[in-house]
This record gives C-alpha cells, structure tokens and sequence, in this order.
C-alpha cells in the first residue's frame, strides 16, 4: 500500500473532549507510518483546507501528542462554515480535492456533527467524479447529544457530569439561603432542538426535594401557566426552587423564547438568555427573588471536570476512525454501541456517513416525565454511566495545565482560493 498523507480537521463547537479524538487519531496514525506518512490538521477546521493553511503534526513530539487527550476546546481551531451542496457551491468542494492532491493526501478525517458528516460524505463522492479518490472517515463530537446510530456523542458525557454537579451545588447554595434571599434560581444550557444537556441536570435529583424541581425541554413547548404554578408549589413545598432550561424552549405557537433575531454560519437561529425571560415571568407572577446563570462555554469547556467515560470512549473513536481508514472503509463514521447498562459496557460500531449526515436525534417520549418537566426512570438509567468517572488534568500552581502545539505550517502549493 503506497504511503499518503492524512487530513483531520476540528468543525463545529469544540468541546471538553474533542482533542481526546484527534489524540487518539495521531497516536494511532504514528504508529502505521509505512501506510500513513504526514497527519496535516486544518487551521481553524475546513477552512485550513480552503486556504490551504495546513498544520504539520509531525513537528509536535509524543508527548505534546498524549497531552492533547486532557486538553479542551479545539487545539488547531475549529469553525461554523458549512460547505454548501455540491451543485450550489462546486468550487469550494473542488478546491478541497485540489489541495489534498497536492499535498499527497489519502485519507480526510472530519471531527464533528452532523453537518460536517454530511461535508465528509460529499467530498467522498467528489473524488470518486474528479480522479483524485479520497477515504472519507468521520469522527463523531458534538455537546448536543443530537447524532443518530451512534449511542451517545463525545462532549456530551462531560458537559452531562458539569451540568449535574453545578445543579446540585448552586442548589445547595439556593437552600442554605431560601428562607431570607433567593427563591428561584434559573440555569440556563446548551440546547437548540434537543434536551439531552437540560436532561443531564436530572441526575443531580435522587430523592423527592432534590432540585432541579423542574426541567424545561426544547421537545415540549412551555406551558407558561402550568410551569408557573409548579414554581409556586416547589416554593410552598421545599422553601426553594431551581430550574433548569434549554436555550432551544419555544412557546406554545413553536417561537424561541430567547430568539436574538440573527442566524450564525449554519444558519441557524442565534440563542440566549432564556434564563433570563424565564427568571422574569416568574417575578412577574410571584414576586420572588431570583437569580440566574448561563453556562455557556463554561459547560462545553470544563475539562476539569470531564467524564472519564466520555474521555475514554472519544479517544477510542479517534483510534477507531484511523483502524476504518486502514481496513478500506470509506464514508462511514466509529460509533459508540452500548452493550449493557448495568454494568455499563460498550464497543465500537460503524455507521455510513449517508445515514448520519444532517440527522437530530431528539429526547425520546420515554425519557420525558408524563408533565414534561422532568426526565422518567429510563432516562436516568441511560444519562447514569456517561458520567462516570474522573480524569483528572495535571496541575501546576493550583490551575490544570493544558498543552498548546506550536502549530508548524506545511509550505503552500497552490494559488489562493477567494473565500465567500
């Protein structure tokens, strides 16, 4: 088998994990040389590939390497640029072709959701048209939990754990202060059109009283009365309420709540500060002290605090995608199969790009409690094992120390591409 270069690029959101991924990829790829000579990792994802802007791994020692698999967020630089279909936007998927031909590259690995399964999908069948073949492997990453087939997408796992562990804390802190201060406290997180994130939060509740005493979800749309009146009982009942919302929660007529009124790269609508309307309707109907947070990147960030489950599984899939690449398989993406819950076990699948690409998996009707406001026992049995376990970082004066490569810059070949 003659030797080519690789391509692995970060896309999308990053994550606590994402780096796990490439960890395991570049580890895996050094240790097939004879078959997988340079890995180049995009700058700043897929539009290092465009612009040709090409980070040489090999420059980076084994150590570096190994230190990625407890480093967050994006170590080459991801981005939101959606590639746009074949026939809409030929060029851009030409030049990709243009650039890995003249970098010797074979293998195109693609780090994110569902959009970028459908970007690495349709440069496979590009090369396939234009001479240049081109093995087409995506790696599953995404916070939202939103990928089919696959049980469960690296990130989730350790947002899952920082959001049950900020819930049951800032409740505590809520309690201890009811009686004189704040009544409700709102946590606002990640969330556009599936709950799995605000599902997490549930964890945190193991016995009658523990909050968060409510969940709001972007699958059932805000009964504003009902969810009112709920405040007020847990208030009546506990002393305190906590809630937990979704940035995707609509109202009864499908809108945003927290619409800004801009779109991102993807196009999708731009989110935030549901806590804050929710914290507000509550003061308007009852009158109490509130406070409320935002995770934002804080959930999607906190390494610190990672799922050694999901670090584990996010490495393995990285590994996994290089074994694909090596055995032939083209357009397909590792999953994650689970095997068993209780004790939690789980192995690597398969899935073709085709039947990922652009696909949401939402919460399912069973893991929603009969109000809508909560998550059933299923839900919990499914959310439990993917927030087990630690992974700690190393430290140095008190704050984990995470590694950033120096980032050597493959010599360009080609003339510059306009980007639009």
């Amino acid at each position: 088998m003659a030797t080519k270069n690789a391509f692995y690029a970060q896309s999308g959101g990053v994550t606590a994990v994402i780096n796990a991924s490439a960890c395991g990829l570049i580890e895996a790829a050094r240790e097939h040389k004879d078959v997988i000579g340079t890995v180049y990792a995009g700058r700043n994802g897929i539009i290092g590939a465009l612009q040709e802007e090409l980070i040489d791994t090999s420059h980076a020692s084994d150590a570096a390497i190994a230190a990625l698999r407890h480093t967050p967020a994006g170590a080459f630089g991801s981005c939101r640029y959606k590639l746009k279909g074949l026939e809409e936007n030929k060029a851009q998927y030409e030049r990709l072709i243009e650039v890995f031909e003249a970098h010797n590259i074979g293998y195109f690995f693609y780090n994110g959701g569902g959009d970028s399964q459908d970007t690495a999908h349709k440069v496979s069948q590009l090369g396939e048209k234009m001479g240049y073949p081109i093995t087409c492997i995506g790696i599953p990453k995404t916070v939202d939990n939103d990928l089919p087939i696959t049980d469960c997408c690296p990130g989730f796992g350790s947002v899952a754990k920082y959001v049950a562990v900020s819930t049951r804390e800032a409740g505590l802190d809520v309690a201890s202060m009811a009686e004189t201060s704040t009544k409700v406290f709102v946590l606002e997180v990640m969330g556009r059109h599936a709950g799995w994130i605000a599902a997490a939060a549930g964890l945190a509740s193991e016995q009658a009283g523990d909050p968060p005493h409510i969940i709001l979800l972007p699958e059932v749309p805000l009964d504003e009365q009902r969810f009112l009146a709920q405040v007020k009982e847990c208030v009546q009942t506990y002393g305190y309420c906590v809630v937990v919302v979704s940035e995707g929660v609509r109202n009864q007529q499908g809108q945003f709540l927290s619409d800004l009124g801009c779109v991102d790269a993807f196009g999708h609508k731009q989110l935030g500060g549901v806590a804050q309307v929710i914290a507000q309707k509550v003061k308007d109907a009852h009158g109490y002290k509130y406070h409320y947070a935002i995770a934002d990147y804080l959930q999607r960030s906190a390494r610190h605090i990672a799922s050694k489950t999901d670090v584990d599984q996010a490495y393995a899939l990285g590994r996994a995608a290089l074994k694909l690449a090596l055995e032939g398989r083209n357009a397909v993406m590792p999953t994650i199969v689970r095997t068993s819950d209780e004790p939690y076990r789980w192995e690597i699948g398969v899935a073709d790009l085709g039947d990922v690409a652009n696909i949401e998996r939402k919460l399912p009707a069973e893991y929603i409690r009969p109000d809508g406001m909560g998550i059933t026992e299923a839900c919990r049995r499914y959310l439990q094992p993917l927030i087990q376990g630690e992974d700690y970082p190393p430290y140095r004066n008190g704050l984990p120390e995470y590694v950033r490569l120096e980032g050597h810059m493959a010599a360009k070949k080609l003339a510059p591409f306009p980007m639009k």
